[in-house]
């Protein structure tokens, strides 16, 4: 379950509510505002507050006094510009703030991001819902053979079959002991009445990674912009890169022409160090170049095929 009936209606008495404000809002984010978006099997994204929008980028970029007269194109021109030359200040004058539910091991991916504001549920006050992440069979991979910390062929018919049983069994095993050790369960009933539970701090210790916790995470839309720029790539693992792709969407509704930029220069782009654009302009010469004569390593030279589109 991602949300309760009582925690929906909580969401639709907040969006009944209108405010005047002279401030700038969006009205494609606002559609959205407080509500989920699912993700994984409980998790979601939701956007809570955001402040600025594409035109906030150009008025710090111009440093003028208001919105501007300038044409919608002269800003699209000058938002490239920005991202394309890396000058990040601009986008540092908006900010968002999303509340997301995610599984253990996501948010420990996640916090190595340390541009952020973040407060996270605690299992010291609270109690942690039965709620655990398993994959879907078409997530289950073996270890890659020739990457550390990538996956490999999928798991298939028995052997796959084992794996959800195992995660499926320790996760309710261990919620088991959780709620034996508190006394206690989530909805505050008690176990054994005249039986002291464990302090929760301790009792949480035994739950495992795949269980979700929550948080509300707050950045600036540079730092946003970098943490999506590593975690919406191809090889960043999947249970974290299908949250960036949903905050890419809140993204493109918020502030469509930085967007745009960045699904062109970086999310489409590629970078080049100095030894493959050497390779590259000799290519172009008409020059036969291999990966033995390139000076590249292994791994660059397949991802420069991989971008020229000759891998």
């Amino acid at each position: 379950m991602r949300l309760t009936p009582e925690q929906d209606a909580e969401i639709a008495s907040v969006r009944a509510e209108t405010r005047p404000t002279l401030r700038a809002t969006v009205p494609a984010l606002e559609e959205i505002l407080y509500q989920p978006l699912p993700v994984l099997d409980h998790g979601f994204v939701r956007v809570i507050d955001y402040m600025g929008d594409d035109a906030a980028v150009v008025q710090a970029a111009r440093v003028s006094y208001g919105k501007g007269t300038r044409k919608i194109s002269e800003d699209r021109g000058l938002i490239h510009y920005l991202l394309r030359h890396r000058h990040t200040t601009p986008f540092e004058m908006c900010e968002i703030k999303y509340h997301v539910k995610l599984p253990i091991f996501v948010a420990r991916q996640w916090i190595r991001h340390r541009t952020a504001n973040v407060n996270e549920y605690s299992a010291r006050y609270s109690i942690l819902d039965r709620e655990f992440y398993l994959p879907a069979p078409e997530q289950l991979a073996a270890q890659s053979a020739s990457n550390r910390q990538g996956r490999g062929d999928l798991l298939e018919g028995k052997e796959a079959a084992r794996v959800l049983d195992l995660l499926g069994e320790d996760a309710m095993r261990s919620y088991g002991h959780y709620e034996e050790m508190l006394n206690e369960r989530a909805d505050g009933t008690v176990i054994e009445e005249g039986r002291a539970g464990l302090a929760r701090e301790l009792a949480r210790m035994n739950l495992t990674l795949g269980f979700y916790t929550q948080w509300y995470w707050k950045t600036d839309l540079h730092n946003l912009l970098h943490f999506l720029a590593l975690r919406a790539d191809p090889h960043a693992q999947y249970e974290i890169r299908v949250y960036a792709e949903a905050m890419i969407e809140t993204v493109r509704r918020w502030v469509p022409l930085v967007h745009e930029a960045f699904a062109e220069h970086v999310l489409g782009g590629v970078k080049l160090s100095a030894t493959a654009w050497a390779a590259v302009r000799r290519m172009l010469a008409g020059e036969p170049v291999t990966e033995q004569t390139s000076g590249l390593g292994k791994r660059e030279w397949r991802e420069l095929m991989a971008a020229l589109g000759r891998g």
